[in-house]
């Protein structure tokens, strides 16, 4: 589990730092806000490429060489951004490097999965979420502000840092080969997935991830070009990042005890009331406003992003069952990865045509119908 976890924040590490700079890079070379939403967006877009080749890719190649694999895409074209500040060529990076983040994420849910069992799923997945959450928590808010501070280029070759996660592949095939508790998940050992249940099992908590993560998608990509000022934007992204992280690790225990459902649509509207007051603040003629209502706002958002991101999971495991666990994670990763790209092409091209505070008007409309959802189903249910 600790090498895991490791290989897990080394990625996360890499993909924090350019999530936020790459499309600054961008604009700074003439792009626009769609231009600068399009690189995350495309990035996105292969990481879900990738997450549904990686059983297939981890059958023909095992654990050790996939995770290889998924480090050199995700870390190798790092350094590159220092030839161009050109938007194709830096779009073209970011679907390389989303290549390589789709084959981490995948391996370290279906390796969480894999090594631990149901009872003590909720606080493993919290952990699993602090490995994840931690380097974002550090590397995000700083990222921009070292950026234009020190310079891109200190940025773009520490992104590179996924790398070092090479060293760590044959320990977490080792462990996997150990430790693994092996299921059917539709193989040719056990019975066919019953795809019925599976959607009914997923779609609700995929739905309320795609919302969260749209969000997620949004901030994470244009924090750093709406912001008052540059002290605003560390404070505005450290306040969204260390919440996330530490309710990514606090809801674990919440999940083991109490079950992940009834929190989801509470969360949910938080995070809508969180967008609100992001919205709001965009809107404002004071700085000091503006800039109290975007650090409370990214606070609220924050808390959402982080518990929806462990309790989606927890949840989806438990609603589909033990022998669809593959299925599961690799279903969570594409969501989480589909919302982040598409919050950060959706703001785009709203706030291109109209504005940032239309743009966050309707995330939060969005998140908050997600939510009432929610409450529906469980009503019915």
């Amino acid at each position: 589990m600790p090498a895991l976890l490791g290989s897990t924040g080394l990625g996360f590490a890499g993909v924090s730092l350019l999530m936020p700079v790459a499309p600054l890079w961008v604009l700074e070379g003439g792009a626009d806000e769609l231009g600068a939403g399009v690189v995350n967006a495309v990035m996105m877009l292969c990481t879900v490429v990738a997450q549904l080749l990686v059983g297939r890719a981890l059958r023909r190649n095992g654990w050790r060489r996939t995770l290889v694999l998924g480090a050199v895409l995700l870390g190798a074209p790092a350094p590159a951004h220092l030839l161009t500040d050109d938007v194709r060529a830096v779009t073209a990076l970011a679907a390389i490097r989303g290549l390589g983040f789709g084959i981490i994420t995948v391996c370290g849910a279906m390796g969480v999965a894999a090594l631990v069992e149901p009872a003590r799923r909720g606080r493993a997945v919290g952990a699993y979420g602090l490995a994840i959450a931690a380097p974002q928590f550090l590397l995000i808010p700083v990222a921009p502000w070292l950026a234009e501070s020190v310079g891109y280029g200190l940025v773009f070759i520490a992104a590179a840092i996924p790398l070092l996660a090479i060293v760590l592949a044959p320990s977490v095939a080792r462990a996997l080969h150990t430790h693994d508790r092996p299921v059917a998940d539709g193989g040719p050992s056990g019975p066919p997935p019953d795809h019925a249940h599976l959607r009914r099992a997923l779609t609700g908590p995929i739905a309320a991830l795609l919302a969260i993560t749209s969000a997620g998608g949004a901030v994470i990509t244009f924090t750093p070009n709406l912001a008052p000022g540059p002290a605003v934007v560390v404070v505005a992204l450290l306040a969204f990042t260390g919440a996330s992280a530490f309710c990514r690790w606090a809801f674990g225990g919440f999940a083991d005890r109490r079950g992940a459902a009834p929190a989801i649509a509470p969360l949910l509207l938080l995070g809508a009331a969180g967008l609100t007051a992001i919205g709001a603040g965009t809107a404002s003629d004071s700085e000091a406003f503006a800039g109290a209502l975007l650090i409370g706002g990214m606070l609220t958002l924050g808390v959402a992003y982080g518990g929806l991101q462990n309790l989606t999971l927890v949840h989806a495991f438990t609603a589909a069952g033990e022998d669809a666990r593959s299925t599961v994670g690799t279903a969570w990763n594409v969501g989480f990865d589909a919302g982040t790209g598409l919050g950060a092409l959706a703001a785009g091209a709203v706030a291109a045509s109209t504005s940032y505070t239309l743009a966050y008007a309707a995330l939060a409309t969005v998140t908050a119908l997600v939510g009432l959802a929610w409450i529906a189903a469980g009503r019915r249910g």
